[in-house]
């Protein structure tokens, strides 16, 4: 199960945080910039999975942003790895060649797509087609990126 998704620059600035763990005891600010600092900090000849403490981190770099999801010690990190991939090709199909500021410009539209392809922390749905069909919906009738 998916616990979390953190997209950051190479500074290290959050754009983009969704959190599917309701556990009120984690303070989601603290575990995103620990997560970040660790992500970054890591050699690109470094393996892009690590461990943090109840969490696996699977992350991947695109150009200038750090996609990175914490998911349960006993989820597939490939199965995360190519979710990331498949969702950055979403991005990349609606924005044409998705780059960071269609993320921060886009974020509701960002947060749409993801919300077609992760329910709760579960994957659902990885065809790129039905992953956009909302959004192009709005598009169709008007409504601004």
């Amino acid at each position: 199960m998916l616990k979390f998704l953190l997209i950051v620059n190479k500074q290290g600035h959050l754009r983009l945080s969704k959190f599917w763990c309701h556990d009120k005891t984690v303070n989601k600010t603290v575990l995103a910039s620990d997560v970040i600092r660790n992500c970054l900090c890591r050699d690109e000849k470094q393996c892009s999975f690590l461990d943090y403490k109840d969490f696996k981190i699977i992350y991947r770099r695109y150009a200038t942003l750090y996609f990175l999801i914490g998911a349960d010690k006993d989820e597939n990190e490939l199965a995360v790895y190519e979710f990331i991939h498949n969702f950055v090709e979403v991005l990349n199909k609606y924005f044409k060649k998705v780059c960071e500021l269609d993320v921060m410009y886009g974020l509701e539209r960002v947060h749409l797509i993801l919300d077609e392809m992760v329910s709760d922390g579960e994957a659902i749905e990885m065809n790129q087609s039905f992953a956009l069909a909302p959004v192009q919906v709005l598009d169709a009738f008007g409504h601004r990126r």
